[in-house]
């Protein structure tokens, strides 16, 4: 399972991130999945306890978005929303696209707290 190895490094990240930002703990931590990403959600929430078991994110919330799969079309212009296994233009049904959205995967969001009585927002993006 690839996903214990993610939450891992994602980890470090929030770590490193909290250290930059002199936070004692993190209290949640949003990422964004898109469908083509390899990542499967579940899978990512099953082990992320393992993974922040005794780091500044231990006990924090995990809150995963799932982002839409989008699409641009080479011969209408649309941009579109589409299916992982039919990536063709919603407009005009071309398969000529680009693929605009959908394999993404983002830290989104933090709420560090650097003493128990304040808590803050972090916007990243990666």
């Amino acid at each position: 399972m690839h996903e214990l190895s993610i939450c891992q490094a994602l980890i470090s990240q929030v770590e490193a991130i909290a250290r930059e930002q002199a936070a004692q703990r993190v209290a949640l931590i949003r990422l964004g999945i898109g469908p083509l990403s390899g990542v499967e959600a579940q899978l990512l929430e099953q082990a992320y306890p393992i993974a922040s078991a005794g780091s500044v994110a231990d006990g924090a919330e995990l809150v995963i978005e799932r982002l839409p799969l989008r699409v641009s079309c080479e011969h209408c212009g649309q941009t579109t929303h589409a299916l992982p296994n039919r990536l063709v233009c919603a407009a005009c049904g071309d398969w000529h696209t680009r693929l605009v959205s959908g394999d993404e995967l983002q830290l989104t969001s933090l709420e560090l707290v650097r003493d128990e009585s304040e808590m803050f927002n972090d916007a990243r993006s990666n």
